[in-house]
């Protein structure tokens, strides 16, 4: 195998990031792709109280350990294993446990700021922008954060409008510049999602 592609999804919360990665997963043989998220990274916060972790900024660059990040990035260029964090949103901290992700063919690399990071968008090859309205975002976040993370509707209201949307506003948004491919209406763009699917295809076979 030769050194992995590395490609890039970012947007805002909720504008179907995990969309177009799942479908882009579907299509392309398992054994040829993996997939590492910004979010498992966040920074283990061991030390302080359930309450203390509670007031956390998670939207902002500080909350993520992106030197490890980028250093697994590296690991997997260099065809090495990593031992990615497991992050537990009900308890804002990283669990014990930890899971192997071996290097592929594909690498996707997945995040609110990967493309803000600059140390992460110079590993990228490619950088895809998924580019949805603010409203459909917090619709969709409320629903995830309710149904998988047993937040309340009051919690994740607030969040959104102390740290969520000014973090969207001050990295997320600027970051769109640096996108190879911006993709509008999540992965509801089945005609953007299927010229990927093809491109990235037609990079596995020129690959091998």
């Amino acid at each position: 195998m030769k050194r992995p592609i590395f490609i890039g999804i970012s947007g805002g919360t909720g504008s179907g990031k995990t969309t177009i990665v799942n479908r882009i997963y579907s299509e392309v043989p398992e054994d040829s792709i993996s997939i590492i998220e910004h979010d498992s990274y966040y920074k283990d916060q061991s030390h302080l109280t359930y309450e203390e972790r509670c007031k956390t900024n998670y939207d902002h660059p500080f909350a993520f350990d992106t030197d490890l990040f980028v250093k697994h990035i590296i690991n997997l260029k260099n065809g090495n294993f990593i031992e990615k964090p497991i992050y537990d949103y009900e308890i804002y901290n990283r669990k014990k446990e930890t899971v192997i992700v071996e290097p592929k063919e594909i690498v996707i690399v997945e995040g609110l700021l990967v493309f803000y990071e600059e140390k992460i968008r110079e590993q990228l090859d490619i950088k895809i922008f998924v580019d949805t309205d603010s409203d459909i975002r917090i619709m969709r976040r409320i629903i995830r954060d309710m149904k998988e993370r047993g937040r309340t509707l009051d919690s994740i209201i607030a969040q959104y409008i102390n740290t969520v949307r000014p973090a969207h506003e001050q990295f997320i948004e600027p970051s769109k510049k640096f996108a190879d491919i911006i993709v509008t209406e999540g992965g509801n763009n089945l005609v953007a999602v299927d010229l990927m699917v093809t491109k990235i295809k037609s990079l596995l076979e020129e690959n091998r």
